[in-house]
């Protein structure tokens, strides 16, 4: 979207790494930022909050930005809706199973890498989640 800001462009080289290593995902511009999907399911969108837009994502992260977030899809989170509630994590409302994570010098990339497959894991079919739990995906 014209005048607001991209995604920093290493944040963005390294999801783009950790969500292209699984079966069969592609990138996609979104309305605002970029998502992978696995068919037709996101399974994260990295995005820039700015100036409190765009709105839900800044109301769900406390913060009018600049910041950079990623939403993804999580089993935990809908087992127990306390857990991600501490930042870095947020809990946007719209979905019971999304989390959302702000990233910056602090963020722990193997943990993201862990986040990502598992929500990809959520989403993806049977088939595709099987490779990558054998390993066979990510060699």
């Amino acid at each position: 979207m014209p005048g607001k800001p991209p995604v920093p462009p290493q944040i963005l080289a390294r999801l783009r790494a950790i969500c292209l290593a699984l079966p069969e995902a592609h990138e996609q511009p979104a309305w605002v930022g970029v998502r992978w999907r696995v068919r037709s399911a996101t399974f994260a969108h990295v995005l820039m909050i700015s100036g409190g837009w765009p709105p839900a994502y800044a109301q769900a992260a406390g913060s009018p930005g600049p910041l950079c977030v990623v939403t993804f899809r999580s089993s935990v989170a809908e087992l127990d809706p306390r857990h991600y509630a501490e930042p870095p994590f947020f809990r946007p409302r719209w979905w019971p199973d999304i989390v959302g994570l702000a990233l910056g010098a602090d963020t722990d990339w193997a943990d993201v890498a862990g986040l990502m497959a598992a929500s990809y894991g959520k989403l993806a079919p049977k088939t595709l989640a099987a490779q990558m739990k054998s390993g066979r995906a990510l060699t």
